[in-house]
């Protein structure tokens, strides 16, 4: 008798950056989400989290050519602990084909 394999854990990020790549649409709800808990502890490193994934699933590299900084300060940008400008910020969203959009807070009845 053969024992079937459980197929292997892969992290968390891999598998994020997988279902990108594989609905690239995804990347607007995805990034949307993560803006709106960006107020919450820890919720801004989520976010640049968040746009290293689009970011990895579109490809670093064609992403910084895209915005017009070099790969390695795309890299320092998204990075956990970074602060990266607004202007970096708007480059990084526009090379992945997205924008940042301001609408007012939906408020409780």
């Amino acid at each position: 008798m053969k024992i079937a394999k459980s197929p292997a854990s892969r992290p968390h990020d891999d598998a994020v950056v997988e279902l990108l790549k594989a609905d690239p649409d995804f990347a607007s709800v995805y990034l949307a989400a993560a803006l709106d808990e960006s107020e919450q502890p820890g919720g801004q490193q989520a976010l640049l989290s968040a746009l290293r994934h689009v970011a990895e699933a579109q490809g670093m590299a064609a992403v910084a050519k895209r915005a017009g900084i070099p790969r390695e300060s795309l890299y320092r940008a998204l990075s956990a602990n970074s602060n990266p400008t607004i202007k970096t910020l708007l480059a990084v969203l526009g090379a992945a084909g997205l924008q940042l959009a301001v609408t007012r807070p939906h408020q409780a009845a």
